[in-house]
């Protein structure tokens, strides 16, 4: 089982905690300057040209502001934002209804848009370019096409695995942001942000070692905040440095940040494959998580903290990693808090 901490399947509870905290507009977006600048350009050109915005899709690991990203595109245009996913769209029907219910200016927000289907797919290239789509009616030999006109609004995507867009697609995006994970002192404001917004009075330097083991990604980040938040609450501490660490050591998150996942994975390429090569199917059945999670949420932070690498012949644990997993010993356990 993944750790809740890091899992992207967020529950309800979850989710209400993220939505409270997230920012309405691009002014109180923290973190990746570069994007903020080129959304604040295309946005602001879009609204002196009075015209819906080019279609943008946003690409990156998960939990760096993608979905918060799509809100504010819509705060920002001042249109109504309709919110699906790849997964939900897997019949050409099912995008034809959500297209067509559109009105004009509308920002469409399709999440994990990699996993749509490949007829709605095709269906979409025109949607987006010409901003109609050609509807089947009948079957067979008497079986017509019928166009319908749609109106102009702007396509927002979000996905995590941008290689795995058809080239068709990715070219009708007027403009791909590629969210990177984020440094610690914005991380820093990222927590003071939601410390205050929870009203919680906590020290700098207690904000600098959550930072420092948040794996650079806001959601997580935010997500411990809470972990913290619980225990000072439980244990009635002072939300100092020391009451910090004892709150983190409890739910098992290190000083590297690495989470039991995280740690799952390096003592499994490290000490039972004597630190590699190891196939990803091979490690995902070691350590009883799917593949996928072990590509999209764990390694892209091991490999940028140059703990494990790829190679053709598999995932290694590099000198940094192998001396690590030395480090603790203990085989981590992965059942859920």
């Amino acid at each position: 089982m993944g750790d809740p901490l890091l899992d992207p399947g967020a529950t309800a509870d979850e989710l209400a905690f993220e939505g409270a905290l997230r920012p309405a507009s691009l002014a109180e977006f923290v973190g990746q300057p570069k994007v903020k600048g080129q959304l604040e350009v295309l946005l602001h050109a879009a609204r002196l040209q009075d015209r819906a915005p080019d279609h943008i899709l946003l690409a990156g690991p998960p939990g760096l502001g993608k979905t918060t990203l799509a809100s504010i595109i819509g705060a920002e245009t001042g249109r109504p934002i309709r919110y699906s996913s790849g997964p939900a769209i897997q019949h050409a029907g099912d995008l034809a209804a959500v297209l067509s219910a559109l009105v004009p200016g509308e920002v469409l927000f399709i999440d994990e848009i990699h996993r749509m289907s490949r007829a709605a797919e095709e269906m979409l290239y025109l949607a987006m370019e010409d901003f109609r789509i050609d509807i089947m009616v009948g079957k067979g030999a008497g079986a017509s096409s019928i166009p319908l006109e749609l109106a102009p609004f702007t396509l927002v995507g979000a996905t995590t695995r941008s290689g795995m867009l058809p080239a068709p697609l990715r070219d009708r995006f007027g403009f791909t942001a590629h969210l990177e994970f984020y440094v610690a002192d914005d991380l820093e404001r990222v927590l003071a942000r939601s410390a205050r917004l929870l009203g919680l009075e906590i020290e700098p330097a207690a904000l600098g070692e959550l930072a420092s083991r948040s794996r650079g990604t806001p959601r997580i980040a935010n997500r411990l905040l809470r972990r913290v938040r619980d225990w000072l609450l439980v244990h009635a501490g002072s939300s100092d440095l020391e009451g910090v660490r004892a709150a983190l050591e409890l739910y098992d998150v290190d000083e590297a940040g690495l989470d039991r996942i995280d740690r799952a994975v390096l003592h499994a390429i490290a000490h039972r494959f004597g630190g590699g090569p190891v196939g990803l199917s091979t490690l995902a059945a070691a350590i009883g998580e799917e593949a996928d999670t072990i590509e999209s949420v764990v390694e892209p932070f091991l490999v940028r903290e140059g703990l494990i690498g790829r190679t053709p012949r598999g995932r290694v644990a590099t000198p940094a990693g192998m001396r690590h997993a030395r480090a603790d010993m203990r085989e981590p356990t992965l059942d859920g808090l």
